[in-house]
């Protein structure tokens, strides 16, 4: 494929036009500088059209409150077997602590996520447990935001008490869940699904519950697992699926749809050797997750405007070089991770809110605070400012 059939590719993006399928698999062909750094430019160009050349970012706080789980994904260094010597099992005091922690130190947001742990039951039931956890939250902290329980766990928590999906969201909903992270996505084609994760939901489930989320009011993510196994067509496939999961939303007038999309690539330092030798590397390539995030940008960007790369996968430095190739958002601070961090990341498990202003100030970007759901956090200083 030469640059010009490139060119002409990207000429028609920026006329608004839809990546087709085929034309994304050109692009996360190329390997000519130039084409890439033409693509790089156009994603860079849609970011700014999209979304603005504001940096946004969230104060947050990751709680894994527990790494026993029942499955067995070949890409896992966190999970536990109960009983195992590293196995943990955070309590309703533990919770509440690191979630007052959080607080005070300016959080708007805990993203709360598990291992699938069967003995996690109140009176011999799962959903019970779950309304618990989120209870414990927001009973004492009621003006927090709640990014809870991906797709997986609904489904584990559906299949443990034999309730359908739409029990189990309306129920999270109702408690007090206001988002649902896009996670357990991996690579959403099948044949890449049975050696990763063979024992998680398969994509159709997938895509139900998000859909279902969506129906009953529940925002979510979205994410890509990316540089393992799978075929650029296989990333785009994933891609395209995202894409028409929002055009439902939209099109029947659903009350949530998906707020942002997140490159997670792939961490191997420590995950299960089977996986680590078919891979054969430990870190992610920079140079592959950033032609991919300018991809993303020019396939999804027309109906989800909100990309975000992973410093905890990328570390810092390249999670500022993919806000050059179509993000507009540098993620959360996180306070702490475990999940990544396990898997022998080198990114770090908390972020100042001050490391991310310097570094997006680093390409003379501007920055601003914003919530789960992307508004912008205006403090009451701000407020008075304004109202003055």
């Amino acid at each position: 494929m030469t640059n010009k059939a490139v060119e002409k590719i990207l000429a028609r993006v920026l006329t608004g036009d839809e990546l087709s399928s085929h034309e994304g698999v050109i692009l996360l062909q190329q390997t000519d500088e130039d084409a890439i750094a033409a693509i790089r430019d156009t994603a860079d160009q849609l970011r700014r059209r999209q979304a603005g050349d504001t940096v946004t970012y969230v104060i947050n706080r990751n709680i894994n409150f527990t790494n026993i789980c029942e499955q067995h994904c070949s890409f896992c260094a966190f999970r536990r077997d109960s009983g195992e010597k590293e196995a943990y099992w955070l309590n309703w005091g533990q919770i509440l602590e690191k979630t007052t922690d959080a607080v005070q130190r300016g959080a708007t947001e805990i993203c709360m996520q598990g291992g699938l742990n069967p003995q996690a039951k109140i009176n011999g039931r799962s959903l019970p447990y779950y309304l618990k956890l989120v209870e414990t939250i927001k009973t004492h902290f009621p003006q927090l935001h709640l990014h809870a329980f991906s797709p997986q766990e609904v489904e584990f928590i559906a299949r443990e008490d034999d309730i359908s999906y739409a029990a189990v969201i309306a129920a999270l909903r109702d408690a007090g869940v206001g988002s649902m992270p896009g996670t357990a996505a991996e690579v959403l084609d099948d044949r890449v699904r049975r050696i990763l994760c063979p024992e998680k939901i398969n994509t159709a489930t997938w895509l139900e519950i998000v859909s279902t989320a969506h129906r009953l009011g529940l925002p979510t993510t979205s994410t890509m697992l990316s540089g393992h196994i799978e075929t650029p067509q296989q990333q785009i496939h994933h891609l395209e699926q995202l894409r028409s999961l929002q055009k439902t939303a939209r099109d029947r007038n659903y009350p949530a749809a998906i707020t942002e999309f997140i490159l997670l690539p792939f961490v191997g330092q420590e995950a299960p050797k089977a996986l680590r030798r078919r891979v054969g590397r430990d870190q992610p390539v920079l140079a592959d997750a950033l032609l991919l995030t300018a991809v993303a940008r020019i396939f999804l960007g027309n109906v989800i405007p909100n990309h975000q790369p992973s410093w905890v996968k990328l570390g810092l430095f390249g999670a500022v070089e993919a806000l050059k190739w179509g993000c507009n958002d540098i993620g959360g601070t996180l306070m702490e991770e475990h999940i990544t961090t396990m898997a022998g990341a080198i990114g770090g498990t908390c972020m100042e809110v001050e490391t991310l202003q310097t570094a997006i100030t680093s390409i003379k970007r501007p920055y601003a605070q914003r919530d789960t759901l992307y508004n912008l956090v205006v403090k009451k200083d701000e407020k008075q400012a304004v109202s003055s």
